[in-house]
């Protein structure tokens, strides 16, 4: 069966600004990790590029340099081309510039100028690659730029002929987009000795307002094909609400887009193996759940009683995640008309402030009953999911959303709001969710579903169980994906 994917599959090169495990800020790092083991599977060959930042370990990824180039971007700066090796040989490939990319850190400084030469270089190394890709997959606002540069690359016939790439951009979220002034373009002089801030204007004046370039709407136009994360949100973001001004564009080229689903690496998110946890449990011994959900509680500071529910979100604290509707009201839920219930509440991530005042504020009133973890600790929040009863996501937008999958494979009860992926994974059977972004939509669902977890121990047992066994893995997401490769004549 794998002879036969590999002679039918197109190679493919997956460019993208983070890759678990080796420079994560978000979701986008979790994908990258994922699908290109998940595309192996299937016999499709898959490599990827991304920057060489000062986090990258040359001897963990086995890093082998292999070509250097001076590349004119506002003039000549050095850049070297490496190739390293992940888990089950997967190869990477890595663009050193220190001027860009020496920080141990993804995001910093001029991102758009980053980013635009990280796109830049990509095109400029493609000849010296052993590795023939037919598609370069580009992922989110950073790589927006490379379809435009392969389309005047191959107009000037700087490639050969048979290097007749396409194109595949996936957003990841919509809200980010990449706005900067023209002007930065003008750093790329294309061969015909022309500025690529001309060509763009020329080419795909869309992308250009109030001598502004919008990195995503020129990757919207030039891809061949676009992707997003969630057949929902695929629909969503030709709205107004949900299309952040993008939404007339959108409709004008929906042709050419397809929401696939996210997956989830399930060796990894597997509360049977999972090392971090207290003790190691599986659908069928639900049980032990409940001696990781007393560990965590003598770990955070929370009162140790197995029989409260525990609730848990875990997130960046921003607007999209829907920290307006996290208030006291939460802790006052009456229960079949009877005195508060003693819930309990833990949640973990880095943002804005204004959120972590709201949190901290709700953890120094109930010491014992809310507890606040401001900070980004993996092993921490896979000891959460093992321990919470509910998982909270109750999104403005979510364009997938992956914590809602995790929560589900280590048995905690997604409670989310109906958008995006998270309408695509969450229905009754597994979980409880709302429609409004409202908080008495939110208290309102967030009371059924305690009431379930209090008064019918059976029901929710069935609700763990069918999340623990749902396939969330990444085998139909990259059959999709291989789908599409294959579409390309």
């Amino acid at each position: 069966m794998k002879n036969k994917f590999l002679k039918n599959s197109p190679k493919v090169l997956l460019a993208t600004a983070e890759l678990n495990p080796i420079a994560k800020v978000g979701g986008l790092a979790d994908v990258l990790g994922s699908l290109p083991f998940a595309l192996k599977e299937l016999g499709c060959e898959t490599r990827l590029i991304m920057p060489k930042y000062g986090c990258v370990d040359v001897k963990k990824y086995q890093l082998k340099k292999i070509v250097s180039l001076n590349i004119d971007f506002s003039g000549l700066k050095k850049t070297n081309l490496w190739q390293g090796v992940l888990a089950k040989g997967v190869k990477v490939y890595f663009i050193e510039q220190k001027e860009y990319f020496n920080n141990k850190e993804v995001y910093w400084g001029n991102n758009e100028e980053r980013f635009l030469f990280f796109s830049l270089a990509v095109c400029e190394f493609l000849p010296f690659l052993k590795f023939k890709p037919r598609i370069i997959h580009c992922h989110d606002y950073h790589t927006a730029l490379i379809p435009s540069i392969l389309k005047q690359y191959r107009t000037e016939k700087k490639f050969k002929a048979q290097d007749d790439f396409k194109t595949v951009y996936t957003i990841h979220n919509l809200n980010y987009q990449g706005v900067s002034s023209l002007s930065l373009l003008d750093k790329i002089i294309l061969p015909n000795k022309e500025k690529l801030s001309a060509i763009i204007a020329k080419q795909i004046p869309a992308a250009v307002i109030n001598n502004q370039i919008n990195f995503m709407v020129a990757g919207i136009i030039s891809a061949d094909k676009i992707t997003t994360v969630s057949p929902t949100y695929a629909k969503e973001i030709t709205t107004s609400q949900y299309g952040a001004g993008l939404e007339k564009l959108i409709n004008k080229y929906k042709n050419k887009l397809s929401g696939i689903l996210n997956g989830i690496d399930e060796s990894l998110i597997n509360p049977n193996k999972d090392q971090s946890l207290v003790l190691n449990y599986s659908p069928k011994t639900l049980i032990k759940k409940t001696i990781n959900k007393l560990a965590l509680q003598k770990e955070v500071g929370l009162k140790e009683d197995g029989k409260a529910p525990l609730i848990a979100m875990i997130c960046r604290f921003t607007e999209q995640k829907g920290l307006e509707l996290i208030n006291e009201q939460m802790l006052k839920l009456n229960y079949k008309g009877k005195k508060e219930i003693e819930s309990q509440f833990v949640f973990l991530g880095t943002g804005e402030e204004k959120y972590q005042k709201t949190l901290l504020n709700l953890a120094q009133k109930y010491p014992k009953r809310f507890n606040l973890q401001y900070k980004f600790d993996p092993q921490l929040a896979q000891r959460i999911y093992a321990a919470s009863d509910i998982f909270l996501v109750p999104s403005r937008f979510e364009p997938c959303g992956l914590t809602q999958m995790f929560a589900m494979r280590y048995g905690s009860v997604p409670l989310v709001r109906e958008t995006g992926g998270l309408k695509d994974t969450v229905n009754s059977k597994n979980g409880f969710s709302f429609h409004d972004f409202s908080t008495k939509q939110f208290l309102m669902t967030l009371e059924k579903a305690l009431e379930v977890y209090l008064s019918n121990p059976k029901s929710w047992q069935k609700l763990q169980f069918q999340g623990m066994t749902q396939d969330f893995s990444w085998r139909k997401s990259a059959q999709a994906y291989l789908k599409l490769y294959k579409s390309f004549k």
